[in-house]
């Protein structure tokens, strides 16, 4: 351990309040690169070569040394009402004369595109320690530039706007204020290593929910050890604030509740809630993650002016829904607390090499998001029924949705898992005015990934008699429960271990080549009638003639049929050379004026017909060709004993079980 490592971890184990006799018994992590690489899948081309200087001198650097005092923040609602907070942030111990570089992030953790959160601050002022205005000079949009004066002191001042509470942006009122802090707080390049002190100062009767660590007993003032972790640690504070609190497993866990509507319902919530984390912890081995500071903290803003949403965190999760908690509302919060919390596992510990460390003025790209959320998918949904807050028949509906947007994807037929993982910058809650062609070209890592978790834990149970949750458990031992003192995992996994553990799992290092090989580098869609087999399942079509029709429909007041999105590549309308922004004039001679017209040609006909069609371009041309009524390929997963003529054995039951049953190892 050199001198320079031996000091950052001295001062770090100060910070915390930890004995720094501990330092003798820790093992360091290797020293991460300032930009983490990605992991190219074999016979893939080359990835784009890497930036140039002036584009890594604005990229944030890796979780290095903590050098100089703590930034301080003070962040305070004077105008609420209007949906504004002023912040001020205190630089010291600068050097006189050299510019500071003072900087919004422009992405957000758990978050994988751009988002441009200097959009929303304004009213800009820099003052040295004693009050006295100093230049700012503005570079690039994304920065500001600030030379201290003699004291080695910037304060930098700034009202943000911000209407929109959620996982990613920041929302105010006079209720309440949920803060994603990289939509909230400034940095300053190049002080990323140093630790941080933010104070709010409150409205009467506000409380403060986050995981940072307090400072104080008033709980106003909270402290982070590096930037990393501080843009890591949403904030809400509000009145209607309840705080539940328990321990479990050696670990603490709190929820704060922002909800205007009645204890109860909270606490039903909550009691859900301690159900779905046990569950977690079984899936891992029958533990929690050690959490930064002890404890494990749900923000649960469940207000009618926030948007739906959840956002994982290290010690925490950001939730935020409109709906009532009653009892169709719990179900769906539940199933974000469920998705948000395995994260604290897989994604936040057990992370992709392309995710680590974050970078706040670029989009990381990860190889391995059908891994990180597409498992993640899979198990948020199977923990909700190994808890019983589903019944057989709602999990199997979500079973059928991830085989039906597969099987139904053109995307998925020319692209792999891992594509589909590098398109995330543009998908995940990226904006843009242009159209795009998403619907032949994408489908989400969510969904494919679940599906093929699906059909992998199937096949390790039947043919190797262990599970996913073996592989999962592997997985945490070897690079998800190992963490370095700067909170940061001390391995990231690339795609081949992933393929290697799967191989030590199973015992067979050809099944995982051969499997990696199909459906992650691969365009194969995996043989979920097969594998569902294996459960005692069956896929039984579900056909909808010419569903794809009405459903890419709009009718204007005049009553013209007008194409609203891009017909799917296959579709009987993508070969008749019919598009967005074409009307549907008349279809089997009839035409067509409203939906209820449409549909009614529709029953007159069989799947395969072929009708004759007359279209006007948008250009004004008209025409008449010939579509057929192509029919959606949709299927949905039932027990075989519910189907007439199918019988499954007592082995496909006995699997089935065991797959549904209860993992939970750790009890109230």
């Amino acid at each position: 351990m050199s001198k320079f490592i031996s000091a950052y971890y001295l001062g770090l184990l100060a910070f915390l309040g930890l004995p720094t006799s501990v330092l003798a018994q820790s093992t360091p992590a290797p020293a991460k690169p300032a930009q983490a690489a990605t992991t190219p899948a074999p016979a893939k081309p080359v990835l784009p070569a890497p930036p140039a200087a002036a584009d890594l001198a604005a990229a944030a650097p890796a979780r290095q040394a903590a050098t100089g005092p703590a930034v301080r923040y003070a962040v305070s609602f004077p105008n609420a009402v209007h949906h504004e907070a002023r912040i001020k942030a205190t630089f010291l111990g600068l050097t006189p004369g050299k510019a500071l570089t003072v900087r919004m992030a422009r992405s957000s953790p758990g978050r994988y595109a751009l988002h441009e959160f200097i959009k929303n601050v304004y009213y800009v002022t820099a003052t040295d320690g004693g009050g006295k205005l100093l230049n700012i000079n503005r570079n690039d949009p994304y920065s500001w530039d600030i030379k201290p004066a003699a004291d080695g002191t910037v304060q930098f001042e700034y009202t943000l706007y911000g209407d929109r509470s959620d996982g990613t942006y920041a929302g105010i009122d006079q209720q309440h204020a949920h803060l994603n802090l990289p939509a909230t707080l400034c940095y300053g390049q190049g002080l990323e290593g140093r630790a941080a002190e933010v104070k709010f100062d409150l409205p009467s009767g506000w409380k403060v929910a986050t995981q940072l660590r307090p400072l104080g007993d008033d709980r106003t003032t909270f402290a982070a050890p590096n930037l990393q972790y501080l843009m890591d640690s949403p904030v809400v504070l509000g009145a209607q604030h309840a705080l539940h609190t328990w321990q479990d497993g050696g670990r603490t866990f709190e929820m704060a509740t922002f909800y205007p509507g009645s204890a109860s319902e909270v606490e039903t919530l909550v009691k859900k809630t301690q159900q779905v984390v046990r569950e977690a912890a079984g899936i891992f081995g029958g533990e929690y993650p050690a959490f930064d500071y002890g404890r494990y903290t749900f923000l649960a803003d469940y207000q009618p002016q926030t948007s739906g949403d959840g956002m994982e965190h290290r010690n925490s999760t950001s939730l935020t829904s409109p709906l009532p908690l009653n009892e169709e509302g719990t179900l769906r919060d539940l199933g974000t607390i469920s998705h948000e919390f395995f994260h604290a596992y897989n994604t936040e510990r057990l992370r992709s090499k392309g995710l680590e460390p974050f970078d706040f003025q670029r989009v990381n790209m990860s190889d391995a998001l059908w891994f990180g959320e597409g498992f993640t998918q899979y198990y948020g949904e199977l923990m909700l029924r190994r808890a019983g807050y589903y019944d057989n028949e709602q999990f199997f509906d979500k079973v059928s949705q991830w085989v039906n947007v597969r099987v139904n994807s053109p995307g998925a037929r020319y692209a792999s898992a891992v594509d589909m993982s590098r398109q995330a910058g543009f998908v995940d809650a990226a904006t843009s005015v242009d159209p795009n062609n998403r619907v032949n070209t994408y489908l989400s890592y969510y969904y494919q990934g679940a599906g093929i978790a699906l059909t992998l834990d199937l096949q390790l149970r039947q043919r190797y008699r262990t599970s996913l949750d073996k592989y999962m458990q592997a997985l945490w031992q070897e690079f998800g429960k190992p963490q370095t003192p700067a909170f940061a995992p001390a391995k990231p996994y690339t795609l081949p271990d992933l393929q290697r553990v799967l191989g030590t799992v199973a015992k067979d290092t050809a099944f995982a080549g051969t499997f990696f090989r199909r459906y992650i580098y691969g365009h194969e869609a995996p043989r979920f009638a097969e594998n569902l087999a294996l459960a005692g399942l069956a896929v039984i079509p579900n056909k909808v003639l010419a569903a794809a029709l009405p459903r890419q429909v709009e009718f204007t007041e005049d009553g013209r049929c007008i194409l609203s999105r891009n017909t799917t590549m296959g579709s009987g309308l993508y070969k008749a050379g019919i598009d967005r922004g074409d009307e549907i004039m008349t279809l089997d001679g009839v035409k067509i004026t409203d939906l209820a017209t449409l549909e009614g040609v529709m029953r007159r006909h069989t799947p395969a017909d072929l009708v004759p069609v007359r279209v006007r371009s948008r250009a004004g041309v008209e025409r008449t060709t010939q579509v057929v009524l192509t029919e959606d390929t949709n299927v949905q997963v039932q027990p075989m004993e519910n189907v007439e003529k199918m019988t499954a054995t007592q082995a496909q039951k006995d699997l089935r079980a065991a797959w549904l049953a209860s993992a939970a190892a750790i009890k109230p």
